[in-house]
């Protein structure tokens, strides 16, 4: 397992090698569609076992991950 980001990990035999947060199977990308749903941190933790912090280190990654992306506009 590689960590990628703080409490962020991969791995080809861990969901596909997708982000997950570190020690769990939880991919970041249910993190962020739960809470883009309406549920709240605490509804989030309990649901998957995390701790706040969990829950803001996947916020964090995405913010990394958008702010390096680059979109072109074409008209």
């Amino acid at each position: 397992m590689t960590e990628i980001a703080p409490r962020i990990t991969v791995s080809p035999d861990v969901r596909f090698g997708k982000p997950v947060i570190k020690g769990t199977r939880v991919p970041v990308e249910t993190v962020l569609a739960r809470l883009s749903a309406g549920m709240t941190f605490e509804e989030v933790e309990r649901e998957y076992g995390l701790c706040r912090d969990d829950v803001l280190a996947a916020l964090a990654y995405a913010a990394k991950v958008v702010a390096q992306e680059e979109v072109r506009v074409t008209a």
